[in-house]
């Protein structure tokens, strides 16, 4: 057992890349007990020979695709490189060359996920993604198999570290949003571009792969409505405090008897919800199943060395199926074919805020509206009154989303309101 090998491939040498692959090399001497073999790393395919990195030995380096998938020694493919493509083509050559696949690309799983994983049960190869949502926290394992014995009805979490942090940083220490983002960038928590963090379409991404999972049917990107935080304000934080409430973006994904409802926006969370406590830049998801009933996952949603901790976990998973003969043991779960309902058909509380005529009748006015299209009014609240204008909070019961859209459209052509200020849906 001691000489038995089991190679493999990294493709991609960034910062998940080289975390990987310092992870395998610290633990190389545990991995026969771990495994049953030794785990090594036969060839890195990087973009360029000619770049220096440090602790890394030169002569595993290659520009040569055909070069790994080719080798019959390698049996293992770990895609670190990200995007679609080349990935989406070399996962597909990989696989269809006999190869396992472990893969940190949540772009390409919540795009291709299903034909991707059709095609690695066609070769009965294990195709194993766990890094690609929320970073070291072990959620898609659990969902395929801890809770395999339970009917998820709801998964929902902080999936993106950058907008936990910014939010955070506008809550705890009052910044506004430039300055939080300004900050995040600094520390490297978000990107020189981070619409993807900041408009939602990274958690979207994974929660489609979440719900896709939860709920043992197929969801894409597409599927998934987003919103960001670039709206949130000053002033809706301290209504966030003073209702003993905090602002998060969350992923949430609901399975109902009418379809799945799934989207990612920014949510007025009650301080008592587990997710609530979540702050900086640290990642959380929380499940509801009808045996397990709550549970929370938490910890480091990105970073090179907890991302690399999930990737050289799934080796490790692949190279003991390896051992064992069982390979594709576990692949995809979507055996059901539900639809996703269409959001303007999903029902949420809201919080909203608008500045209004300070007048007689202006309130009655805004309930009519709202009355006229099915919206109930929870709690009002007036503020900042002033001479000729006056501040309006209004927190709503459960509505539908086109039902609260249409009332806020015929707001906006009345006189006596001169803007709504903000609209955030409430948990």
């Amino acid at each position: 057992m001691e000489n038995k090998k089991i190679k493999v491939a990294l493709l991609g040498l960034g910062t998940v890349g080289g975390g990987v692959y310092k992870l395998i090399q610290r633990r190389s001497e545990s991995m026969i007990h771990t495994v049953g073999a030794k785990l090594e790393v036969e060839k890195i395919l990087v973009h360029s020979l000619h770049k220096k990195r440090e602790g890394v030995d030169t002569e595993l380096l290659t520009t040569d695709w055909k070069s790994i998938v080719n080798d019959p020694e390698i049996q293992i493919v770990i895609e670190v490189m990200g995007g679609i493509e080349p990935a989406k083509s070399m996962i597909e050559e990989a696989l269809g060359a006999g190869k396992h696949v472990v893969t940190a690309n949540k772009d390409l799983m919540a795009e291709h996920g299903g034909e991707l994983l059709d095609l690695a049960a066609a070769h009965g190869c294990d195709l194993l993604f766990e890094a690609s949502v929320a970073g070291a926290i072990p959620i898609i394992r659990p969902l395929k198999q801890c809770l395999a014995g339970n009917e998820i009805s709801e998964v929902m979490g902080i999936v993106n570290g950058t907008t936990n942090y910014i939010l955070t940083k506008m809550f705890e220490e009052n910044m506004d949003f430039k300055t939080a983002l300004a900050k995040a960038t600094e520390l490297g928590y978000a990107e020189a571009d981070p619409t993807a963090d900041v408009e939602g379409l990274d958690a979207g991404r994974k929660a489609a792969i979440l719900s896709s999972i939860a709920f043992h049917s197929r969801v894409q990107f597409k599927d998934v409505y987003t919103e960001g935080i670039t709206k949130i304000t000053a002033e809706d934080i301290a209504y966030a405090k003073e209702f003993d409430c905090v602002i998060k973006l969350l992923a949430v994904a609901h399975n109902t008897d009418k379809g799945i409802e799934v989207g990612v926006y920014p949510v007025l969370l009650g301080k008592e919800h587990p997710l609530s406590s979540v702050r900086d830049s640290f990642n959380a998801v929380f499940v509801h199943g009808d045996a397990v009933d709550d549970a929370m996952f938490y910890g480091r949603g990105a970073g090179e060395m907890p991302t690399a901790s999930a990737v050289v976990g799934d080796v490790i998973d692949v190279a003991r199926n390896l051992q064992f003969g069982c390979n594709g043991r576990i692949s995809c779960t979507c055996y059901q074919d539900l639809p996703v309902k269409p959001f303007d058909e999903v029902k949420n509380k809201f919080f909203l805020r608008m500045q209004v005529k300070n007048e007689p009748g202006v309130l009655a006015k805004v309930a009519s509206v709202f009355g006229g299209h099915k919206v109930s009014i929870r709690r009002v609240v007036q503020k900042h009154v002033q001479e000729e204008a006056a501040e309006l909070v209004i927190s709503t019961e459960k509505v539908k989303e086109y039902h609260i859209k249409d009332a806020l459209r015929e707001l906006q052509k009345m006189d006596s309101i001169s803007e709504i200020s903000s609209m955030i849906r409430e948990y």
